[in-house]
């Protein structure tokens, strides 16, 4: 064996055969807490004191670097795999890529990386003759960068910071400024700054707390933003602020008073509106103003329980996306200007119960309509004669959606496709002619698509249900039950896990595993329904859905059932907890990442962040019902004296969507009830949030080590 092939072998000799060797896990002490609901009934929680939301407590933090310590040492021995997979994946990145550009106001706009910087720059060239689409990445493929305008270059802005990230970037009307936000924790609370594109200044215009982006007004002075709660970090007010004045005298110009909505601000299709968007789980709402002259801002339909709509102005009409009048998978109608009622709505596209509209995108000429049936996604084109075509796919199971289509006279339609063998890949479809052109395939150095197959199979769920999978391994694969797998899953908010290629998987595929994408309800993959059954009173269905999902494909030869890992992320990781509780026996390894375990304690406690936005999801604990019911699957509460398998666990110290101290307080009950002697590892990333480290490649880092743990687990050696 080559030197490189020997160290991973060794590596590869699991961590159990070096258990005399290991350090034993941090044990952290329990304090007596009681959690009570309104209606009396009451929890114990010997490690709620692990909770600080100032991230000061220094009992806390030595906790958790003693956490990271012990990962320290457990992961030594895998450190050469982890270096393997690292490099393997950085390789198979074009390190001077560029995102294809578009058009708007007679400029193209794109974003760059430079080879071995973590961020991008963002850009933008003038619109002349002889330059286009195809002609600007061939110069950018090039290094020939004369008449480029640099917006931001990210890499200058993050330089001394452990985390950056950029969010917005919004050109105003006449292309002279742009907002755009910035974060230092990851904690998603931007602050807003403005540059004069023309000179390069960054105006003193500065705003703290905010959702990261804001909307220009035709005056080219004025934007709209919104603010974040500074406790609860809910988006709650739209304020608007002219250029030079104190942020400390921007006018309220709404506020939400329900906080079981989100709220959005954006322009209409046609520029002539500024809208605000209220959304909830079960109902939306739609004011707008003049972009021209903003003034108060008119509700387009009152919000109605059950009834959501979203609503773009095109053409002197309203376009509204709605599931009003029993729409469940959703219809589209339109509606006069002027119009403040639902009475007024009148029917489009009609309502089909095996197709889910997934939105509708509004040209001179045609619409492209993003639809979903079967569990897979299309595109439907609608010509202005009445008449409409499909956009093919090339695979059976695959990803596809409307790409950037920044302006409305055009013949030519921008859509994405990709596949779980297949690079992302950007179409342009001319649609009075049929041409189809490839503006750019995802370049991936040392990968061909043709050394491996996509499938997309149907598992059998208890209740007799047909659950969608997609399947993806190397050429030669044979179905025999020895193969190692790893199965990925959500199943949370109507959110729909669709087969993308990623660089990071083609490394366990080359190393003969599988990798199997289950498309669980709570889900929308198959439409509404599938994501009504699983939420609320039937979130179950999600966990036991996986589950099968495992057995189904173990029982096909797809994975031998003691080679099964399982991973999931936030929503995913309350699937993970869950499916660990319900059914160790089924899997070797579970990978967990930001995981919301601990449902029911932060459920009751609308201080913290995305709680009451998500009563109409999980359901709400101050009512009895659900309560009881969010109590037979919460994985905190149902941890228990059994064997569970290997596990790894990650998170982020300054997360705002799942915060810290649920997988704290998760892993160190896990510990104290596992009667297995599989490794528990907690890796807790000190400077980040919700997503990760910022930067492209430090996220390929971490996954390295996550996988590296996974490989070990699942005894599975070097590429073939």
């Amino acid at each position: 064996m080559k030197p490189t092939s020997i160290a991973f072998a060794l590596a590869l000799m699991s961590l159990n055969a070096f258990a005399a060797d290991l350090p034993a896990p941090p044990d952290v002490a329990k304090q007596p807490h009681v959690v009570k609901a309104p209606f009396g009934a009451e929890r114990q929680d010997e490690y709620y004191w692990l909770r600080d939301d100032n991230r000061k407590n220094p009992a806390m933090l030595a906790y958790l670097k003693a956490e990271n310590a012990y990962a320290d040492a457990l992961l030594a021995p895998l450190k050469p795999v982890q270096d393997t997979l690292y490099d393997e994946i950085v390789a198979r990145i074009k390190q001077d890529d560029a995102s294809v550009p578009f058009r708007e106001r007679g400029w193209w706009y794109y974003g760059r990386f430079e080879a071995g910087k973590d961020y991008p720059i963002y850009a933008r060239r003038r619109d002349a003759a002889g330059i286009g689409a195809v002609s600007i990445q061939r110069a950018n493929e090039a290094a020939d960068f004369a008449g480029e305008e640099v917006l931001l270059d990210v890499n200058a802005l993050a330089a001394g910071k452990d985390y950056y990230a950029v969010s917005g970037r919004n050109v105003s009307q006449d292309n002279r400024l742009m907002v755009y936000g910035d974060d230092t924790n990851g904690r998603r609370q931007y602050t807003l700054r403005v540059k004069n594109l023309e000179t390069g200044e960054t105006l003193a215009d500065a705003i703290p707390g905010t959702a990261g982006y804001g909307v220009w007004a035709d005056d080219n002075k004025t934007f709209f933003y919104i603010e974040n709660d500074p406790e609860t970090l809910l988006s709650t007010r739209v304020k608007k602020h002219i250029l030079g004045t104190d942020p400390k005298d921007d006018v309220l110009v709404y506020e939400e008073k329900d906080d079981t909505f989100y709220m959005g601000v954006g322009r209409t299709r046609d520029d002539k509106f500024i809208v605000i968007g209220m959304d909830s789980t079960v109902s939306n709402e739609t004011r707008y103003a003049s972009a021209a002259d903003p003034g108060e801002f008119k509700v387009l339909a009152p919000r109605a329980r059950d009834v959501e709509y979203d609503a773009d102005h095109f053409g002197g009409r309203w376009v509204i996306r709605t599931n009003d009048g029993g729409a469940t998978n959703f219809k589209i109608v339109t509606a006069a200007d002027g119009s403040a009622s639902r009475k007024d709505w009148r029917d489009w596209i009609a309502h089909d119960p095996q197709v889910f509209i997934e939105g509708i995108e509004l040209f001179d000429g045609f619409a492209a309509v993003a639809e979903r049936s079967g569990g897979l996604e299309r595109v439907r084109v609608l010509r202005g004669d009445g008449g409409s075509e499909y956009v093919k796919a090339d695979e059976t199971a695959y990803s596809m959606g409307l790409d950037v289509n920044a302006e409305t006279d055009t013949d030519w339609l921008r859509y994405s496709y990709t596949s779980l063998a297949m690079p992302a890949t950007t179409y342009e479809l001319n649609i009075k002619t049929g041409e189809r052109r490839e503006l750019k395939r995802q370049p991936v150095p040392g990968y061909d698509p043709a050394n491996y197959v996509t499938e997309r199979v149907w598992a059998t769920a208890r209740d007799g249900v047909k659950v969608p999978v997609s399947i993806v391994y190397r050429k030669g694969f044979e179905k025999n039950g020895k193969a190692a797998m790893l199965q990925y899953g959500y199943g949370s908010y109507g959110a729909s896990m669709d087969p993308g290629f990623s660089v990071t998987t083609v490394s366990l595929l080359d190393r003969g595993m599988v990798y199997a994408l289950a498309h669980i309800r709570g889900g929308q993959e198959m439409g509404r329904a599938w994501y009504e059954d699983g939420k609320l009173l039937h979130k179950k269905n999600t966990f036991t859905d996986f589950i099968d999902v495992t057995d189904d494909l173990v029982k096909q030869g797809y994975a031998a059932k003691d080679r099964v890992a399982a991973l999931g992320g936030s929503a995913g990781g309350l699937l993970m907890g869950a499916i660990g509780n319900m059914a160790p026996d089924k899997y070797r390894v579970i990978l967990s990442q930001v995981p919301f375990v601990d449902v029911v304690t932060t459920m009751l406690d609308p201080s913290i962040p995305l709680t009451t936005n998500e009563y109409d999801e999980w359901g709400n604990p101050e009512q009895k019902k659900f309560y009881d019911y969010m109590l037979t699957y919460s994985p905190y509460d149902n941890l228990k004296q059994q064997a569970y398998p290997a596990t790894f666990v990650g998170t982020g110290l300054w997360d705002s969507q799942v915060q810290y101290w649920e997988p704290a307080k998760y892993v160190a009950r896990l510990r104290d009830l596992n009667t297995s002697k599989e490794p528990v590892v907690f890796r807790i990333n000190m400077e980040a949030g919700h997503g990760g480290k910022s930067g492209r490649f430090r996220r390929y880092r971490e996954q390295a080590e996550m996988y590296s743990f996974m490989l070990d687990q699942l005894g599975v050696g070097e590429r073939k």
